[in-house]
């Protein structure tokens, strides 16, 4: 995620370590040849590459005219942007030739000439903007600034088809300036020298109109455009409302714009603001969560319809036309909805659905012919699968918060469907990045796999995840090892009185934050778990702070300063440090595995470097795997596998569940084992290289 969270989380990759069973003494299963485990075991073990190797296809697209459909697919395993005729899918054709790290987001260009996408080196997050040419197959980079510069996609608009609006660090390496980029011939135009704003929004005919400032203290500013250089004040944020109220976007007449706004309330509702004079009207609101998602016509660029995420997601509309379009789509698909993209003309737009066990599928949505026909499934290879159900749960805090949870089983372990297994299992505690984000229903690949290895899995949000009203996220102020991680315990707590596990037979997961968490589950609460897997997950506060990103200054004193702490000041350092992991490395009981990009900007490898360090001079069970050519997160599927494979043996060791031999899984990667290797079921150490068993 952008800003200021740490990130999504990715990938789980542990191993065995001392203090465990060894797996291979441990049971015959998980000694056994793949087929004979699979003969022995109550259900079959679902490839590790169909779960987490590149997607079939994803990210389905229709060009604003309706003429082409685009996705992403792997080309020599790398994802690609694909092109095809509207009206004959099969002349599809990849229109880029990324070769190392694969496309993560694409759009198209309003006038359906260019398809755009953003790509950086490494995982650094210092990205350019790229246009591929659908006709010719040129891919210009737009953006062909030095290493260290970072480039975003502020706009794009109809009204200005051939142009984009870009955000480039390149002057001062703290603030984007504008500049409007003619899409076709790459001419650069400074539109604003930013004078210290943390983000500006545009307005149909692509003019900054509004900009964000920070005001220590006191929240955020949002300024107004003279349209002569000069800003001022038009609207205030309160520091409680600034992580959950935000600009959505320009009414037609560029008058009004809609925000998703907490002032005044505690869900985030949804509101429409007077430009003139910042009087404002509320269009929609739910007591129980904040208003996750919009459509907007591409006509009439009114708000039609809107979403709300407490346990599922629940679309509402606000017109009868919307209200038509949502019984239709109810009565056709299942899964929870997402609206992607559509026509310029807002008669076709491209739906998708997903539900636990039923992986992301995109239909081609037509309003007027009231037709819905299936484009493709992201992982088709998964269909016959033995995928497991996701149980929403409320489990209450020792203080009286609602934490929304989401539980997986093991399959064959809840024969009545109640959600409880007749047994206590195994269970792994995943604990979601950010901290600003939050654990969803869905399909979820890492819920999947780790069920059908036998576990339970639980994921919690904690205080502070977002998406559950203002007074949610700012009960983390000043809580991180706090009361954010009571309430992972006091999940885990009722996950042992419900019978779902037993205690001691539970581990803690997690990437970004979900990495500090377990640092913290394994130091702070060492008796709480058997083993712990941090990915990218910092160690000192103090450090995580020094060493962010410097375009991230502009925001800090509303996020970090204010739920962390400054490492400038010398009592919050000192409490900083206090809260931090590298403080209590005495303290870890449990073997642990760390992952880590070398080129992550929000985690450096410092973060893991000194925890791996202080863990050794103790001769504490630690393996540290680290992957040159990634950054916050595993992006490359040779790293993803690699580090799976790694995760099933350790968990073998730790709690017993089953795992599927490595092979291969090792082909591809750029794994380095810097410390613990001797400890890694199935790799050779003298040759560094995967045995293969």
């Amino acid at each position: 995620m952008n800003g200021p969270r740490f990130g999504i989380l990715i990938v789980m990759g542990v191993l065995w370590l001392g203090g465990c069973s060894d797996p291979a003494q441990d049971s015959a299963a998980t000694a056994a040849e793949p087929g004979e485990q699979e003969a022995a075991a109550p259900f079959p073990l679902i490839p590790r590459g169909d779960v987490f190797g590149n997607p079939t296809r994803i990210q389905g697209r229709i060009s604003p005219d309706g003429k082409h459909l685009s996705w992403l697919a792997p080309v020599d395993g790398v994802l690609n942007i694909w092109v095809a005729d509207a009206s004959d899918p099969s002349t599809a054709r990849a229109v880029t030739q990324e070769r190392e790290r694969g496309v993560a987001m694409h759009f198209w260009s309003p006038d359906s000439r260019f398809v755009l996408y953003l790509q950086d080196s490494g995982g650094n997050e210092n990205h350019h903007v790229y246009a591929a040419d659908i006709e010719s197959g040129e891919v210009r980079d737009l953006t062909p600034v030095g290493e260290a510069t970072k480039a975003t996609i502020e706009a794009v608009s109809r009204q200005r088809p051939d142009r984009v609006l870009v955000g480039l660090n390149e002057r001062n390496p703290q603030l984007f300036d504008l500049y409007e980029i003619t899409i076709s011939t790459g001419e650069q135009k400074l539109i604003v020298e930013n004078p210290g704003f943390v983000g500006f929004v545009a307005d149909h005919n692509l003019e900054p109109r509004l900009a964000l400032k920070q005001v220590v203290g006191s929240g955020v500013l949002v300024m107004k455009s003279d349209g002569e250089g000069g800003w001022s004040e038009w609207l205030s944020i309160p520091a409680e409302d600034v992580l959950t109220t935000n600009v959505v976007g320009f009414t037609a007449d560029n008058e009004h714009v809609y925000i998703t706004d907490s002032r005044e309330r505690d869900t985030t509702a949804l509101t429409l603001v007077s430009l003139e004079d910042g009087a404002a009207e509320v269009v929609a609101e739910d007591p129980r969560a904040d208003i996750s998602n919009v459509v907007i016509d591409p006509v009439t660029y009114e708000v039609t319809a809107y979403a709300v995420d407490y346990t599922r997601v629940e679309w509402h509309a606000l017109t009868d036309g919307a209200q038509d379009d949502l019984e239709y789509l109810r009565a056709r698909l299942d899964g929870d909805l997402s609206f992607l993209s559509g026509t310029a003309d807002g008669i076709r737009a491209v739906v998708h659905s997903e539900a636990a066990q039923a992986p992301g599928t995109y239909y081609l949505f037509d309003r007027d012919a009231r037709t819905l026909d299936r484009m493709f499934d992201t992982r088709p290879e998964l269909a016959d699968a033995q995928l497991q159900p996701m149980h929403p749960v409320e489990v209450t805090s020792r203080d009286g918060l609602t934490l929304v949870s989401y539980v997986t089983l093991p399959p064959g372990s809840d024969t009545d469907g109640d959600g409880l297994p007749e047994q206590p299992v195994p269970m792994v505690l995943l604990v979601h990045g950010g901290p600003w984000a939050r654990d969803a229903y869905g399909y979820n690949s890492t819920h999947q796999w780790l069920a059908n290895r036998g576990y339970a899995v639980l994921s919690v949000n904690y205080r502070g995840s977002t998406g559950f009203g203002k007074t949610f996220v700012n009960a983390a102020i000043g809580e991180f090892a706090g009361k954010m991680h009571d309430d992972l315990i006091d999940a885990v707590n009722w996950a042992i009185a419900s019978k779902i596990t037993s205690s001691g037979q539970v581990a803690i997961m997690g990437g970004s934050y979900g990495g500090y968490a377990t640092l913290v589950g394994v130091t702070f609460t060492p008796d709480s778990f058997e083993c712990g897997v941090d990915i990218v997950g910092p160690s000192s506060l103090v450090t995580l702070v020094e060493s962010f990103p410097p375009y991230w200054a502009p925001f800090l004193e509303s996020t970090w300063f204010k739920y962390v702490g400054n490492p400038a000041n010398e009592a919050q350092r000192a409490d900083m440090f206090n809260r931090s992991p590298i403080s209590r490395v005495k303290d870890i009981q449990v073997p642990l595995l760390i992952g880590q990009g070398q080129n992550d900007p929000r985690v450096t490898k410092l973060e893991s470097d000194q925890l791996v360090a202080a863990m050794g001079e103790r001769d504490l069970p630690v393996t540290y795997l680290n992957y040159p050519d990634e950054g916050h997160g595993f992006a490359r599927p040779e790293n993803r596998m690699s580090f799976f494979a790694v995760t099933e043996g350790f968990l073998a060791g730790c709690l017993g569940g089953r795992f599927e031999p490595i092979g291969d899984d090792f082909e591809g990667s750029s794994v380095e084992v810097v410390h613990g290797a001797e400890y890694v079921s199935g790799f050779d150490v003298s040759t560094g290289e995967a045995s293969g068993v």
